[in-house]
Parts: structure tokens; C-alpha cells; sequence
């Protein structure tokens, strides 16, 4: 029997607690901003895309005889996932093409890049399954040294300007009209998303970290009203849950990923109960995880200071 001083001792539950931690307050800060901006699917194609990135790490390995194979699998994703972001934001701006349009490429363009390539590089689409689903045993150091920069950079940018990033996301109109950096902050908050993916891949897998961005917010908008009592309701939940999941296949053989994925889908569950039995309010609370359309946008912008 695992004990609780040998999950905190051993490297190899040491370093995926660490990352889960990680996850579980970076998840939801991104989160919050997609919701708003109607954006659920993109930490999906970013995934998605994140697999390409994957094998391409393991092809630039297997040029330079890297050992662990593997060696760059997880700086390939983060190369591939920020250029599939700002793939999106381009295709988005100069052409017709639809964001879902843009999101379908992504799906498809990245699981068959990922395939290919894998097999270029002399590997399987079976060295592919831990980075889809997550596994315990492929994290190591690097990853957690990784992660912990990827989460400062995601928690200063998604919590140090949030006041700018949620003007842009309540009303994206009425914030180009104000004079606010659209451009830039949608580009942010797309890049934010791609980190959070490379972030969770180890643990989650990349077929499932959208759930972690998204689900926990969706949640906390059942429980709590208001932009920043949701984003913080729903890093108490993915916290929770990551970490809870991650014990449970500690003593239980079965994939973190899908485990902390459903954990998050029952505390959603949870708070659909929760809503349903609370007492009707005169006045009904706003549902989304920012100000509102009109008058909350305004506010939020008018809070921003510009530069």
C-alpha cells in the first residue's frame, strides 16, 4: 500500500502532483477567457495540433540520436501549439474563413500530421498514446521545470491584465470602439491557450485538456455570479479535481486524464443540482463568467487603464 509520505518522496508521483497543481490554476484562467469569448473548442484544436509538435520532436530526436527519444516531444508541442494559435487569429482576420472552419483544419490537419510524422521518425502511433491520454510514468523533471515556467507566464498574463483581457472578452466591438489593443489581447489570450496545452499534456493528454479549461468554468458559473468569483470558484474545482484524480490512479490503474476529466464533469453535475434547488431570485444572476454584454463591458473597459 502507497502511503501518503511515499506519493510526496517518489520522483515519480512527485513531479506529476507538481504539474497537476499547475494545471489546475492555469487550466481555468484561460478557461474563463474562451467561455466568454465563445471559444470552448479551440484548447481541442490546439491539442490536436500540439500531437503534430509532438512528433516532430520525436523526428528532430532521432536526427541528433537524442536519448530519450522523446527529448524534445514536449518543446515541439509548445512550438506547434503557439503557431496553431496564431494560425487561427490569422486565418480569423484575413480571411472568410470561419473560426470553426479554422478549428476543423486544426482537428483533422493535426492527429494526421501526428501520425505521419511519428512514422517518419521511426516510432508508432502507439509513442503517441501517452501525449492523447496522459501517464504518470513518462513525467519527469523537465517536464515539471517546463511547466512551472509555462504556468508563471499563463497566471501573469491571465491574472495580471484581466481587467483588459475581459473588457476585450465581454464586447469585443465596444472595446475596438474604446480604443482597446483587440488584436493583441486576442493573440493572448490564444498563446495563453497553447501554453496551458503543452502544460497538460503529461498528465491530462491532449484529447482532454480542453475539459480542464472549460468544464471547471462552466461549473463555478453555477455556484458563484461575476467574472473573477468564477475564474477563482473554478481553480478551486480543477485543483481539486486534478489532484484528486491524480490520487486515485495512484491506487486505482486507470488514466489520470480521463479520471480528473470526469471528477470535473461531476462537481458540473453538482452545481446543476445545486442551481436547480436554490430558491428562485427576483432579480436572475448573470450566467457568464464576465460582465455583461452592455453595461458590464463598459464598466470593464472604463476600468482598464490605457497606455
Amino acid at each position: 500500500m502507497i502511503s501518503p509520505l511515499d506519493i510526496l518522496t517518489s520522483d515519480l508521483l512527485r513531479y506529476p502532483l507538481i504539474i497537476a497543481v499547475l494545471i489546475g490554476f492555469t487550466a481555468p484562467v484561460v478557461g474563463t477567457y474562451l467561455v466568454q469569448k465563445r471559444l470552448s473548442l479551440l484548447g481541442d484544436g490546439l491539442g490536436h495540433v500540439a500531437l503534430t509538435g509532438v512528433a516532430v520532436g520525436w523526428l528532430v530526436g532521432a536526427w541528433i540520436s537524442a536519448t530519450p527519444a522523446d527529448l524534445l516531444a514536449i518543446p515541439g508541442a509548445l512550438a506547434a501549439s503557439v503557431v496553431g494559435a496564431l494560425m487561427i487569429e490569422y486565418v480569423r482576420e484575413v480571411s472568410h474563413t470561419s473560426r470553426d472552419v479554422a478549428l476543423a483544419i486544426l482537428f483533422y490537419g493535426g492527429i494526421a500530421g501526428g501520425v505521419v510524422i511519428i512514422q517518419l521518425a521511426g516510432g508508432t502511433s502507439q509513442n503517441l498514446m501517452a501525449y492523447l491520454f496522459g501517464s504518470l510514468s513518462t513525467v519527469t523533471a523537465l517536464d515539471a521545470l517546463i511547466s512551472i515556467v509555462l504556468a508563471v507566464v499563463v497566471l501573469g498574463i491571465g491574472v495580471g491584465v484581466s481587467g483588459l483581457l475581459a473588457a476585450v472578452t465581454a464586447d469585443e466591438e465596444f472595446a475596438r470602439a474604446s480604443g482597446l489593443p483587440v488584436r493583441t489581447v486576442n493573440i493572448l489570450i490564444a498563446v495563453m491557450a497553447a501554453l496551458t496545452v503543452t502544460l497538460s499534456m503529461r498528465i491530462v493528454g491532449a484529447l482532454m485538456v480542453s475539459a480542464l479549461m472549460i468544464v471547471p468554468v462552466a461549473a463555478a458559473q453555477h455556484l458563484v455570479v461575476g467574472f473573477t468569483r468564477t475564474m477563482r470558484t473554478a481553480m478551486v474545482i480543477a485543483v481539486v479535481c486534478a489532484l484528486g484524480g491524480l490520487l486515485i490512479t495512484v491506487y486505482v490503474d486507470l488514466p489520470p486524464g480521463g479520471v480528473i476529466v470526469l471528477l470535473t464533469i461531476a462537481v458540473y453535475a453538482l452545481g446543476l443540482i445545486i442551481r436547480a434547488l436554490r430558491p428562485v431570485r427576483e432579480h436572475p444572476a448573470v450566467t457568464g463568467p464576465g460582465p455583461s454584454r452592455s453595461g458590464g463591458a463598459a464598466t470593464a473597459a472604463r476600468a482598464t487603464p490605457h497606455h
